[in-house]
């Protein structure tokens, strides 16, 4: 009964298990290499094997959560269809003692075949490893290394839609012309909107005549 009593009694919660997981693990450097690109990456791989012996040694598991996915179809630059999938994923990180913490994160994959879940589920945890037990890497660059400089936004006017634009006068707006616009006028005002008769005026070019008179007389 003691014996079962110490062992209780050693268990660590999951912030003890943690901190004494981090102390077990050393860098994971880039050791994989890209088949397309050539650049090296760290690979889930490398990860994992920094870790398993640590999470065994101090009674740590993980148990993912998909919470949110989505999946669509792109094509790449030889026309080849590609599944691409997006998905959050909560993983749970557990103690001997029960208790446990989470860490929500978002992984992209890509594939040809159907395993663009599984690689998306892979860069996931990846990175959720390297965050909860702030795995030292061989050359990580630092976010204020570099500054990208970002253009400015320009504002794009609003066009007005093709309807409005082929509103007609309103009853409103043909007696306002009527008594703003002198009859030696009147022509030259139907050749400027290219209409016969005011009636057949846009709403927009009877605003534009109004203000125009309007401001002459103000």
């Amino acid at each position: 009964m003691g014996k079962e009593v110490s062992e209780v009694m050693e268990k660590k919660n999951i912030f003890e298990s943690i901190q004494a997981v981090m102390g077990e693990i050393g860098a994971v450097g880039k050791t994989s290499k890209n088949a397309q690109q050539g650049f090296m990456y760290r690979g889930i791989d490398a990860v994992m094997n920094a870790l398993q012996p640590a999470l065994i040694k101090h009674g740590v598991f993980v148990v993912p959560e998909i919470l949110e996915q989505i999946r669509e179809e792109r094509v790449n630059a030889k026309g080849t269809t590609l599944i691409y999938s997006i998905c959050k994923i909560k993983y749970n990180f557990y103690a001997q003692d029960g208790s446990s913490v989470s860490a929500t994160v978002i992984g992209e994959g890509m594939d040809t075949g159907d395993k663009a879940t599984n690689k998306a589920m892979s860069i996931a945890f990846k990175y959720a490893c390297f965050q909860v037990f702030c795995i030292p890497t061989e050359e990580m660059v630092d976010p204020d290394a570099e500054v990208h400089e970002v253009k400015a936004k320009t504002e794009k006017k609003a066009e007005p839609k093709q309807e409005q634009k082929n509103l007609k006068a309103t009853p409103k707006q043909i007696e306002l012309l009527k008594k703003l616009v002198p009859d030696e006028a009147w022509g030259a005002m139907l050749n400027w909107a290219g209409v016969e008769k005011v009636e057949d005026m846009t709403a927009a070019q009877a605003s534009e005549v109004i203000t125009n008179k309007s401001k002459k007389e103000a």
